[in-house]
């Protein structure tokens, strides 16, 4: 078939006044007759293969397209979980800070407490100390005073009284003091 086609080629001598908007009638039917030839060729040689070639490439395409889908919904799922865990994460923080604070607050209110009850047990202690040493010198000076009044009475007495008298007298007046 191929050797018709060059020899109908060949078979055609140029004309010596054409132009090549010259329409040649054998020129179209052999043109025409070699596209046919060739359409029919690739169709029983190379059309399969190509139309094979094309849905594999197409179904490569369409599984391709269709693991992106499922990797781009996989990655919204991630997404989301990740934000879902990423918004516990922050509430968690939250409560933890938030707990943190009243536990800060506790620890002050229980330290200011504590510390105005040592104030308090210390200013006790101090005015019991105060109380104690002030009968303490209290008592010291009831004493020097009673001594001196012993010694003063006894000085006037014995220039006053008996012995007898002179006691009665200072027994009555230490128990008036012991009294006071």
């Amino acid at each position: 078939m191929f050797a018709v086609m060059i020899y109908g080629i060949l078979a055609v001598e140029p004309e010596a006044g054409g132009s090549l908007l010259d329409i040649n009638p054998g020129l179209i039917i052999w043109t025409a007759i070699t596209f046919i030839a060739l359409i029919f060729i690739l169709k029983k040689v190379a059309w399969k293969p190509i139309l094979e070639a094309l849905d594999q490439r197409e179904g490569a395409i369409r599984e391709s397209l269709e693991k992106a889908e499922k990797a781009k919904e996989e990655a919204q799922k991630v997404l989301e979980l990740n934000q879902a865990n990423l918004d516990k994460a922050e509430e968690e923080s939250r409560k933890i800070i938030e707990q943190s604070r009243s536990y800060a607050e506790k620890l002050k209110e229980q330290m200011l407490i504590d510390t105005k009850q040592q104030s308090k047990r210390i200013l006790e202690d101090a005015t019991a100390e105060i109380e104690r040493k002030k009968d303490e010198a209290f008592s010291d000076l009831k004493n020097q005073v009673a001594e001196i009044a012993i010694n003063a009475a006894e000085k006037i007495l014995n220039e006053n009284l008996n012995k007898e008298t002179q006691k009665k007298i200072v027994d009555k007046y230490i128990g008036e003091i012991g009294k006071n």
